[in-house]
């Protein structure tokens, strides 16, 4: 099932099933007015509670993720959400973001540093409940995964007994351990807990992986305390509970159902959804109404974690994808993370969050702090980005192949496009095997049609396409979205994974370029020598400031393809929507002149851009 299907159902039950929230309620209503000091403290799971240095302790949590949000506004964040009441911070790492090729790791730079987004939030007084996968969902790129393992023919992820998975998790706990362990609560640190994978039960039932995972935590100094979190249905049928571990529910508050599982070990909401996740070609921003479930479990002393508190932006080729479990019916999720979140994806306080902190307040013991301001926000006016280059014209060697193959396979490329080209004596009927995800076919030069995996209305899905007569290039131009994170659909490899067809004959002997759009394509491009007439062309414009400040920059005049702000770049845009406006933060700006670059699929001619204030005028 997926997770859009199997969550929002979930998140729905507890308001019809309100007897099963009366579990031992109101146990843990100790907030506790300190946050962690640079002292040891002993946090314990005991007695159906959260216990902190022997008092039960309520967890107030929110949920954020360094890599999603600019470095130098971290601090801003933690304490938007410190104002809103909350006295927890819940962050994913995305190993992917961490480690981009095997053993190459990047630990500092940009929004990598997790380790001092932690040491923020203790100087702000702020816990931390960390979730380190290695797998966590989070409708990220492969849910957090790298894809370069999928370069590896029939690797299994998320399973104990594949070697090569393994290998390249033992390589990424190796590597991070050694910043989470001496930022434990026993060791002075504000790591409370120690989440073990996530949402395991709606991909396998293999307790010892689970129990592996934790070992190899341990075996690396860090000790836990140790959380499970998934939806409560899933764990009952696969039965992977960790025994000894906190019992995250998502999206449940079954409480009383959920306790006979974990025995003495706390059960809290480990994902409650204030939002929710938007995939490209949904009719708008989803949103959601949590206030009457975070009333009760304010009012009963439960320990709760908002998912997401605040979301942000999927920058660069960081958003995900959902399907079910057989590849089919494929969701790609837009370049905002705003979620509907009670603090938006420019860190502004929402409607939601005023009511949130008003209810918080009214259970803390002390005044909440002062709501900080929102950093500054900027409107331009429009500005025309010119052809610049052709992809055409900026191709790279060919590699030879007998058939088509994905991206991983072929190039070792996580990202971006390949062409798939085959010289033809003549058309016929065309039939493309496993698009994944976007293609756009040309046949001599000229455009003949686009093939979407995404099935919307009006969006040309795959069928049989009629070339034209006459000798020729064809030309099968794959773009990619990011792979899918969650359920079964775990091998999401990109570009052709199956076969092409002329009337009913397989087409061998094939040429392949590798297209990953990343840094070093981006500055090495040729400019155009004439003007562009087939669709894949490269755009610039200059943008001059007075005034710096966040942004929105409006595409809705462009088609499909993606943004770059002085070598940054923000992410895809697409015309249907719901998401037309891309956020670019203050500091990818400069005072003075700035270069814009866009990759339209579509368009050929010159087109305006503009920056407004908001995502959206809802």
């Amino acid at each position: 099932m997926q997770r859009r299907t199997f969550l929002q159902l979930s998140v729905l039950a507890p308001l019809a099933l309100g007897a099963n929230w009366s579990a031992r309620a109101g146990v843990a209503r100790s907030v506790h007015a300190g946050g962690p000091d640079g002292r040891a403290h002993r946090f314990e799971l005991s007695s159906q509670q959260f216990m902190l240095d022997g008092k039960p302790f309520q967890i107030l949590s929110g949920e954020m993720h360094p890599i999603r949000i600019p470095a130098e506004y971290w601090r801003h964040r933690i304490r938007m959400a410190k104002a809103m009441g909350l006295n927890t911070i819940s962050i994913y790492l995305m190993w992917n973001a961490l480690e981009s090729q095997p053993g190459v790791f990047d630990l500092k730079t940009g929004s990598r540093d997790f380790a001092h987004f932690i040491r923020l939030c203790q100087e702000e007084g702020m816990w931390v409940y960390l979730r380190p996968g290695p797998y966590i969902c989070g409708e990220w790129d492969f849910g957090g995964l790298p894809p370069y393992l999928l370069r590896t023919p029939g690797i299994r992820v998320r399973h104990r007994d594949d070697a090569h998975y393994m290998v390249a998790v033992r390589r990424y706990m190796d590597a991070i351990a050694p910043h989470i362990a001496p930022l434990m609560v026993n060791r002075g640190g504000p790591i409370l807990m120690v989440q073990v994978e996530n949402e395991y039960a709606s991909f396998g039932s293999d307790l010892g992986y689970l129990e592996t995972l934790r070992t190899m935590w341990r075996e690396r100094g860090v000790e836990g305390p140790f959380s499970i979190s998934d939806g409560l249905g899933q764990i009952r049928k696969a039965g992977t509970y960790l025994p000894g571990a906190a019992l995250g529910l998502d999206g449940d508050t079954d409480f009383a159902g959920a306790q006979p599982i974990a025995g003495e070990m706390p059960v809290w909401v480990g994902e409650g959804y204030p939002g929710w996740l938007t995939h490209w070609g949904d009719k708008d921003f989803a949103s959601n109404d949590f206030d009457p479930v975070m009333r009760k479990l304010l009012e009963e002393g439960r320990s709760f974690n908002l998912y997401v508190v605040h979301g942000g932006t999927n920058f660069g080729f960081g958003a995900g994808a959902n399907a079910h479990n057989d590849y089919s019916h494929f969701e790609p999720v837009i370049t905002s993370y705003d979620y509907g979140a009670p603090i938006n994806e420019r860190g502004e306080p929402t409607a939601d969050y005023h009511r949130f902190r008003a209810m918080l307040a009214a259970h803390a013991p002390k005044p909440l702090p002062e709501i900080p301001a929102a950093p500054p926000v900027i409107r331009f006016d429009a500005v025309t980005a010119k052809p610049y280059a052709s992809l055409w014209g900026n191709l790279p060697s060919a590699k030879r192949v007998a058939q088509p193959q994905p991206n991983e396979l072929l190039f070792g490329q996580d990202h971006g496009m390949v062409l798939y080209r085959k010289p033809l004596d003549g058309g016929g009927k065309l039939e493309i095997e496993g698009v994944r995800d976007y293609a756009s076919v040309f046949h001599g030069g000229r455009h003949v049609d686009n093939i979407s995996r995404l099935q919307q209305a009006g969006l040309p899905t795959e069928r049989p396409l009629d070339l034209p007569a006459g000798k020729g290039d064809l030309d099968i131009l794959v773009d990619s979205f990011g792979h899918v994170g969650y359920g079964q659909a775990m091998s999401d490899r990109k570009g052709i994974i199956g076969a092409v067809h002329l009337d009913g004959h397989e087409l061998r002997d094939w040429q392949a370029y590798s297209l990953p759009l990343d840094e070093r394509y981006v500055a090495d491009l040729r400019p155009l020598r004439e003007a562009p007439t087939r669709p894949g062309v490269f755009f610039k414009a200059k943008l001059h400031l007075d005034n710096m400040g966040d942004s929105y920059i409006d595409m809705s005049a462009w088609d499909q393809g993606y943004l770059w702000v002085n070598g940054h770049l923000l992410g895809r845009y697409w015309k249907i929507g719901p998401q037309q406006r891309l956020y670019c933060p203050a500091s990818w700006l400069h005072k003075g002149d700035n270069e814009l670059l866009v990759f339209d699929l579509h368009r050929v001619e010159s087109t305006p851009i503009k920056g407004v204030e908001r995502l959206s005028d809802g």
